[in-house]
């Protein structure tokens, strides 16, 4: 008998990823309970070398496990399949410059989901040949989430994974809520908002409003 996967399924509405440098003092701890009591599904752990050291984002990372696991959300860890398997996270998303989609897979197993940042199409063909469960689609617009971030990919490559793309996607990269319907009206149904979040003042209501907006 064929053994049954147990891969998660990729969820459609918020992607939440921490982001602690704008979280306005609040830890990543903080932050996670805010997310998951404004009902976010799923939500990644992302956080740059040498802001912390591996043995810090371990601890984080097995707190911010327990907490996922409990609330029932699905936890991805950007860039360390090392840390994603201490920590039995759900999954790994990484770049276009880190491990390959096919030495992740090695490591963490066909159970577990990977994700692969694209800003092109030919990126996002390669994501399907190279096995990623999916992509992320961005940057959007302009954004100085990240340091290494490359320059906006525009509404042109997010309607073109929306006509052509087999995998499911997350819409990243500049978005925020007065933007936001432009993403949704291309059809997008998984997006992220990463400061307009993580910054918010009441981060619980944010999501809230944000979800009813994918909604």
């Amino acid at each position: 008998m064929e053994k049954k996967s147990t891969k998660p399924i990729f969820p459609t509405g918020i992607y939440g990823i921490t982001a602690e440098k704008f979280s306005g003092g609040r830890s990543n701890l903080e932050v996670v309970r805010a997310m998951i009591a404004g009902g976010i599904s799923i939500l990644q752990y992302r956080e740059k070398r040498p802001r912390k050291s591996f043995a810090a984002m371990l601890e984080e990372c097995r707190a911010i496990r327990d907490i996922t696991r409990e609330a029932g959300v699905l936890f991805i860890i950007n860039d360390y399949p090392d840390i994603a398997l201490l920590v039995d996270a759900d999954g790994v998303h990484v770049g276009q410059d880190d491990f390959p989609v096919n030495e992740v897979r090695r490591l963490i197993g066909d159970e577990k989901l990977i994700g692969l940042s694209t800003h092109s199409p030919e990126q996002a063909d390669a994501a399907v040949q190279a096995g990623a469960d999916y992509i992320g689609v961005g940057p959007i617009f302009s954004t100085q989430t990240k340091d290494d971030v490359c320059a906006p990919v525009g509404l042109g490559y997010l309607e073109h994974v929306v006509r052509t793309s087999s995998l499911p996607f997350v819409a990243i990269g500049g978005i925020k809520e007065h933007n936001l319907d432009r993403v949704l009206e291309r059809g997008a149904r998984t997006v992220c908002l990463v400061t307009e979040i993580v910054g918010a003042p009441d981060i619980a209501a944010t999501v809230r409003r944000l979800q009813a907006a994918c909604a």
